[in-house]
C-alpha cells in the first residue's frame, strides 16, 4: 500500500474546479449502472453477502484508479467502527484501522459516522478531521479519503462506504454518485442480511415450536377468528380419538359432551374477550363417545393492531390424572395383599366420624407358627381367605386390614358388639378355612369399642387384655374399667422424662439385699436391685419399671445396672444376682456385652447370677433359648425368679440347665400358717432337690417363716428379716 500506482486522470480540468461545474456522463452512468447489475446478479444468485459487498469493493476502487475501497460497520456495544471489508487493504492495515472511534478526530469515516454525512478529505496530512488518523495516513500513503455513511432504514449511521486515495484529490460528481450507490447497496445487503438472520432465527423457534408441539403430552388446538380449527398436535389426536383430517375446518363444539349448559359457555367466552384468557375443567366426548375431562386453557392471538386472528387451546387430560391420583391413594389407603382398606384409611374414617362409632379388632391366633410352619405364601393365601370370609358374612361394618395378622370391623353406629363377635366365631368354629389343601380351623381373639372419641387406642387396649387371657378370646373396652385415670397418666408422663434425665446424669444405681445361706447362717450373694436418685430422693422400682418397659427403656436400665454392679463387686469375691429381662434377649446383646463388662472389672463370670422371670424361661422363644444356654456355657449361673406365679415349664427349666429356683412370696409370705402354700411349696422344694437345683424363699420377714423355710430344707432365705436393701452390700 506504501507504493502509489501510476495514475491516469480520468479528467483534464484542474482539481480544484467546482465539483458543480462537472456532471455525470454517459459513460459514467453506464458504469454505475454495470456496477449495480453486478451486485443484483449476485443477489440473485443468492452469493454470500460479504462476498458481494467485497466485489462493490473491488468494483469501485477500480473506477477510481490508484485508490482503494472500504467498508466499516459501527459496533453497537462498544461503539467502535471496525472493518468488515477491504479486499485491497493488507492485514496490518486492517488491523490498524479496526477500533476506531467516530468523533470529530475520527478520520473521514470517523466523522461520516460520527455526523451522519459525507466527508470528502483532499489532504489528510493536514485535514482537522484526521488529526487522531495522522500517523495511520502517515504510515500507509493515505492522501485522500472520501466516505459515505451507510444508514439504516431509520436513517441512522450504521456504518461507512469509503474511498481512500494515495493522491491529494477532490471527488468529482461521478465519485459523490459512485459513493452513494455504493453505500446504498451495501445498505441492503445488511439489512437484507438481518433480515435473513431474524428469519432463520424465527424458522428455527418455528421449528423448535413445532417439535415441542408434537411431542407435548397436551393437547393444542389452534382456531381462526371465527373458531374453525386449522391445526392440531398428534397428541390432540390421540387423547381425543379424531385424526386431524377429521376436524380440520370444524368448530370445537364437535368435542362438546352436552353436559355444560349455555350459562357454562356464555361465561367462558365472556372471560376469554375481556381477559384473553380462560382456564378450567371441561368434560367433552371422545370420538368413541367416552367422556374425557380436560384441564382447558384458552389464549387469544391477536395481530399488531390488536385484532383477534386465532385461538389457542390446550388441555390436559384429568382423566388420567385422576385415575394416577386415584391409584397413589390405593396405594397409600389399600392393602396390596387383600385388597382391603390399611389402617390410614380407618383412622381417617374414625377422625371423621363422630362419637358415635363401633370398632372392633381382630388378631387371629396362631399366625406366626403357621407362617413359620407353612411359608409365607401359604401365611399370605390364608390372610387373603380371611379376607374373603369375612367379607362373605356380609357384616354391616367395614371391614380392614391394619396389621399382618391383625383386621378391624368399623361401624358408623353404636351397635352391640358381642353379637357381631359371637357370629365370627361361630363362622369359623362351622367352617374351616382350606389352602393349597390345607385345612385350618382358626379362631380370633377380639378387643372392642363402642363410642366416644379415640377409638383406636382403647380398641387396642382392649384387644391386648384379650390376650393376655389366652386365645379365642374378647373384652370390650370400659371406660370405668380400663381408662387410665388422668392422675396416673400424667405420673406416666412425668416418670419418662424423669427417667431419661437420670440416664442423661447417672442417676439410675444398684441396691443390694443380701441372700442368707441357711446351710451356714451367712449372708454370702446378693440380689442387685434398681433405684432411681433424683432431687436426693430414692425411687423404688415400682415408680419407674412400668414405665420404663412401655416406654423400650428396660435394656438401657439392665446396663446401667451391668456397669455399676460390677463396678461394686470388683472389690469382693462375693456372688451377685441381676435381672435380666425378654427385652434384654430380644436385643440379643447380653452374652458379649456381660463378658466385655466382666473382663474389663476382672469379675469370674461363676460368681454372676442371671435372675429371669418365670414367664421368660418357660415361654422361652426360638431366639431366647439359645441365648440363655449360651449363657451357661460362658459360665455364668441361671436363676428362675418368682417361681409359681406361672405355669411352670419343668421340662423347660431342666432344659436350660437352671442352678437356682426362686420360689414366689405368694407361697412364703404365710407359709407358717397356710397349709396350701406350705403344700405348694415343698413340692417345689421336692422338685427342685431331685433336679439337683438350689431353692430360694423370697420374703422371708419373720422367725415363724423362716423356721419353716428351714424345716423344708430350702438353701437360701431372702428378705428384710436378713437384710434390706441398701446402696453398699452389706455382709454377714
Amino acid at each position: 500500500m506504501s507504493e502509489r500506482s501510476e495514475h491516469t486522470p480520468h479528467r483534464t480540468e484542474p482539481l480544484n474546479r467546482p465539483d458543480t461545474e462537472l456532471e455525470v456522463t454517459v459513460e459514467e452512468l453506464d458504469q454505475l449502472l454495470a456496477l449495480q447489475q453486478e451486485m443484483f446478479r449476485l443477489v440473485a444468485e443468492n452469493c454470500h453477502y460479504m462476498a458481494i459487498i467485497d466485489r462493490t469493493c473491488e468494483m469501485a476502487q477500480a473506477l477510481l484508479p490508484n485508490s482503494i475501497a472500504s467498508v466499516m460497520l459501527l459496533d453497537n456495544a462498544s461503539g467502535e467502527l471496525n472493518v468488515l471489508s477491504a479486499p485491497s487493504v493488507p492485514k496490518e492495515g486492517v488491523e490498524a484501522l479496526c477500533g476506531l472511534r467516530p468523533g470529530p478526530g475520527g478520520g473521514s469515516c470517523g466523522n461520516a459516522v460520527y455526523r451522519n454525512e459525507p466527508m470528502f478529505v483532499t489532504d489528510t496530512f493536514t485535514d482537522s478531521r484526521w488529526q487522531d488518523l495522522r500517523q495511520l495516513a502517515y504510515d500507509f500513503n493515505l492522501c485522500a479519503c472520501w466516505s459515505m455513511p451507510i444508514r439504516n432504514a431509520d436513517q441512522k449511521p450504521i456504518g461507512s462506504f469509503a474511498l481512500s486515495s494515495f493522491e491529494h484529490r477532490q471527488p468529482s460528481s461521478f465519485h459523490k454518485r459512485l459513493l452513494e450507490v455504493g453505500a446504498s447497496l451495501i445498505s441492503m445487503l445488511l439489512v437484507r442480511e438481518e433480515q435473513a438472520r431474524a428469519l432463520k432465527v424465527n424458522t428455527e423457534r418455528l421449528e423448535l415450536f413445532a417439535t415441542a408441539l408434537n411431542s407435548s403430552s397436551e393437547g393444542v388446538i389452534v382456531t381462526d377468528r371465527a373458531n374453525r380449527i386449522i391445526e392440531v398436535n398428534p397428541a390432540f389426536e390421540a387423547i381425543t380419538g379424531y385424526s386431524a383430517s377429521e376436524v380440520l375446518g370444524q368448530t370445537p363444539k364437535l368435542l362438546a359432551s352436552g353436559l355444560h349448559d349455555a350459562a357454562f359457555y356464555h361465561q367462558l367466552w365472556g372471560e376469554l374477550l375481556s381477559h384473553d384468557r380462560w382456564s378450567g375443567e371441561v368434560t367433552n366426548r371422545r370420538k368413541d363417545g367416552s367422556l374425557l375431562t380436560q384441564w382447558l386453557t384458552v389464549n387469544t392471538v391477536r395481530d399488531r393492531h390488536g385484532v383477534v386472528s386465532n385461538y389457542v387451546a390446550v388441555f390436559t387430560d384429568l382423566s388420567e390424572l385422576k385415575s394416577e391420583r386415584e391409584g397413589r391413594i390405593r396405594a397409600l389407603e389399600y392393602d396390596a395383599l387383600t385388597g382391603l382398606p390399611n389402617t390410614a384409611k380407618l383412622k381417617l374414617q374414625l377422625e371423621e366420624g363422630g362419637n358415635e362409632q363401633s370398632l372392633l379388632l381382630m388378631n387371629l391366633n396362631n399366625f406366626s407358627y403357621i407362617n413359620t410352619a407353612y411359608g409365607v405364601d401359604i401365611g399370605d393365601q390364608l390372610l387373603t381367605a380371611v379376607a374373603r370370609a369375612l367379607v362373605a358374612l356380609d357384616i354391616q361394618g367395614e371391614l380392614f386390614r391394619i396389621d399382618a395378622d391383625q383386621f378391624a370391623l368399623h361401624f358408623p353406629a353404636l351397635i352391640d358388639l358381642d353379637l357381631q363377635i359371637l357370629r365370627i366365631q361361630q363362622h369359623f368354629l362351622c367352617n374351616e378355612v382350606d389352602v393349597d389343601q390345607l385345612c385350618f380351623t382358626l379362631t380370633f381373639n377380639f378387643g372392642g369399642v363402642s363410642g366416644g372419641r379415640d377409638l383406636m387406642r382403647r380398641a387396642l387396649s382392649a384387644l391386648k387384655t384379650a390376650r393376655s387371657k389366652g386365645k379365642n378370646r374378647s373384652h370390650l373396652y370400659d371406660s370405668q374399667r380400663d381408662e387410665l385415670k388422668p392422675k396416673r397418666r400424667l405420673d406416666f408422663t412425668h416418670w419418662n422424662g424423669w427417667l431419661h434425665e437420670a440416664f442423661r446424669k447417672g442417676g439410675i444405681v444398684p441396691w443390694y439385699q443380701g441372700i442368707r445361706n441357711n446351710h451356714t447362717g451367712r449372708i454370702d450373694s446378693f440380689e442387685v436391685l434398681a433405684r432411681l436418685e433424683r432431687d436426693g430422693a430414692i425411687h423404688s422400682p415400682a415408680e419407674f419399671i412400668p414405665v420404663a418397659q412401655l416406654s423400650g427403656l428396660l435394656p438401657m436400665l439392665t446396663r446401667e445396672i451391668i456397669a455399676g454392679s460390677f463396678a461394686c463387686m470388683a472389690s469382693s469375691d462375693v456372688s451377685f444376682t441381676l435381672n435380666i429381662t425378654s427385652e434384654d434377649l430380644d436385643l440379643g446383646y447380653l452374652a458379649d456385652h456381660l463378658d466385655e463388662i466382666a473382663r474389663y472389672y476382672g469379675i469370674d463370670r461363676s460368681r454372676v447370677i442371671l435372675e429371669i422371670h418365670e414367664g421368660v424361661s418357660s415361654g422361652a422363644t426360638r431366639e431366647h433359648l439359645p441365648q440363655l444356654q449360651d449363657l451357661k456355657r460362658r459360665g455364668y449361673r441361671l436363676a428362675i425368679d418368682d417361681f409359681g406365679t406361672e405355669y411352670s415349664n419343668f421340662e423347660r427349666i431342666l432344659e436350660l440347665d437352671v442352678d437356682y429356683i426362686k420360689i414366689d412370696a405368694r407361697y412364703i409370705r404365710n407359709i407358717d400358717t397356710d397349709k396350701r402354700s406350705y403344700e405348694i411349696t415343698r413340692s417345689i422344694v421336692y422338685f427342685a432337690r431331685n433336679a439337683g437345683i438350689k431353692t430360694v424363699a423370697e420374703f422371708v420377714h419373720s422367725q415363724g417363716v423362716q423356721a419353716v423355710v428351714e424345716s423344708l430344707g430350702i438353701d437360701y432365705s431372702q428378705g428384710y428379716l436378713f437384710s434390706e436393701p441398701s446402696a453398699e452390700p452389706q455382709a454377714g
